[in-house]
């Protein structure tokens, strides 16, 4: 892709927590929604793990399109706070999930994390919840 600059916002949700897990992702330009997914991606698991399955299925969206500048932004203080280094991860669970995380963002050249609160990550939301609900 060229030199513009696109957002990937990511959300994951549990019901149950553990239980159904399902994420929604987006990637948009200039506030426009150009790709989008959705995806069941447990049927016992946490928020936390949906959140970054999420982030993850975003950035492979991403890299597959070859875009190079990439602002993320999600409402999940535990998985921006991860990846940026502020907090450790602890979790065993959510290991292996960083470290595929951490890959994706390795492979592309310039990226910026930022938390939203959760009414600014509707549209991630949106599609997470369609998930679960499929």
């Amino acid at each position: 892709m060229d030199n513009d600059h696109y957002t990937l916002m990511f959300d994951g949700g549990s019901r149950g927590n553990p239980g159904l897990c399902g994420c929604g992702y987006a990637i948009l330009k200039d506030d426009v929604v150009v790709w989008e997914g959705y995806k069941k991606v447990s049927d016992n698991n946490t928020n936390n793990f949906a959140e970054y399955m999420g982030i993850i299925l975003g950035l492979e969206l991403a890299v597959e399109n070859n875009i190079q500048t990439l602002h993320i932004k999600g409402d999940s203080l535990l998985v921006i706070n991860q990846l940026v280094g502020k907090w450790k991860v602890n979790s065993s669970n959510l290991k292996p999930l960083y470290i595929a995380a951490k890959s994706l963002l390795e492979k592309i050249n310039m990226v910026t994390l930022g938390h939203v609160k959760r009414d600014k990550n509707k549209i991630a939301d949106k599609l997470a919840n369609k998930a679960m609900d499929e």
